[in-house]
């Protein structure tokens, strides 16, 4: 199995807590986490001290942590689901796992418990082929192969460095889509895994993902919050815009994105008002930024993540400077953001690294 090619020193495991409680979490997550060393990064807006079961190699990181870290100035734009991104920050580990404390694990068709971090890593390390679709999916699964006319020049594919899982329950709505819809859950378990093509976007959530830090590792980053967006505008439209950053990071870079297994289960209930609240903004700017990242191509002086991510912003500026002043903000966002990555990665290991 492709899992037995890394060790599981070079896996690190981010969990952002928002909540304080979180014996359910890890007493469910025990067989399957007890393995890997745990970054667990604590919502700086979050006053109660968080219940850790014993039995975890784990580290909890704090607000004064991540003062120290990046400042003061810009430790607020780690609040909510975006302390996740700390835990990139400071991680060393070659791949990253990160799930959402609302998340338990899965069950497949047959009932077995998935092991989300396993087929992850499945993901990371077998090939994707993102410049020819194979109609049967994940040509590296067991029992799949490669279709009648898929060109053998292809068959090698590239390497993977972002893995994006689902989750049953609660379906991944907008909030119009959940007013609409408000009692529909996902209970439909596909046992699949597809690479995304090359040049097509996907909205990327940050409940269950994986990737390869030393590769794509910067792309994962809270790029409107440190625009100085609203927190309630902005929350759930956070992880898609780093999503496509990443895709176009993934697509100029020759590497793969996988969509599909694993799945986790979400406890959340979903709250349409709530989600309209923080998403209003980014719904109506959609329209705008998909074509954009869409459209936006590289120069080949980029070669690695951080050039990229300068880049981007560069078109960013120039391309959407007479749309909407957020776009202004966002790419000198992802200009400070690559300064604070290369800081955080030349400078000594925060505690617990």
């Amino acid at each position: 199995m492709a899992q037995e090619n890394i060790k599981d020193s070079e896996v690190d495991i981010v969990i952002g807590a928002l909540q304080s409680d979180l014996t359910e979490f890890f007493n469910a997550w025990r067989p399957i986490f007890s393995r890997f060393h745990l970054i667990i990064v604590k919502d700086p807006d979050l006053k109660e001290e968080l219940v850790i079961p014993k039995g975890f190699d784990h580290h909890v990181y704090t607000k004064s942590d991540i003062d120290r870290v990046v400042g003061s100035s810009t430790s607020l734009f780690f609040s909510g689901y975006s302390c996740r991104y700390f835990g990139y920050l400071v991680s060393r580990k070659k791949y990253i796992i990160s799930i959402d404390d609302d998340c338990l694990p899965a069950r497949d068709s047959n009932g077995n418990l998935v092991d989300a971090v396993g087929q992850h890593i499945i993901n990371l390390t077998t090939p994707a082929t993102p410049f020819f679709f194979n109609t049967l999916y994940d040509p590296y699964c067991e029992g799949v192969d490669f279709v009648r006319g898929y060109p053998f020049s292809l068959r090698s594919g590239v390497n993977c460095a972002l893995s994006c899982g689902l989750w049953l329950n609660l379906a991944d709505y907008d909030a119009p889509t959940q007013a609409l819809k408000p009692e529909h859950r996902n209970s439909h378990y596909v046992d699949a895994v597809m690479t995304v093509p090359t040049r097509a976007l996907l909205p990327v959530s940050g409940i269950n993902i994986a990737f390869n830090r030393e590769v794509v590792g910067p792309a994962l980053f809270p790029g409107l919050r440190l625009a100085r967006e609203g927190k309630l505008r902005w929350e759930t439209i956070e992880d898609i815009w780093c999503g496509m950053c990443a895709k176009v990071v993934c697509d100029h870079l020759g590497l793969g994105v996988k969509s599909g297994l694993p799945y986790v289960w979400r406890k959340e209930k979903g709250n349409p008002i709530e989600s309209l609240k923080k998403e209003w903004e980014g719904v109506k700017l959609m329209e705008e930024i998909v074509p954009f990242f869409q459209s936006v191509r590289l120069p080949r002086t980029a070669a690695t993540t951080e050039d990229c991510l300068l880049e981007i912003s560069k078109a960013l500026k120039e391309q959407l400077k007479n749309s909407d002043p957020l776009f202004a903000r966002a790419a000198e966002a992802m200009q400070e953001w690559v300064k604070i990555w290369k800081a955080a990665g030349t400078g000594p290991s925060a505690p617990g690294v």
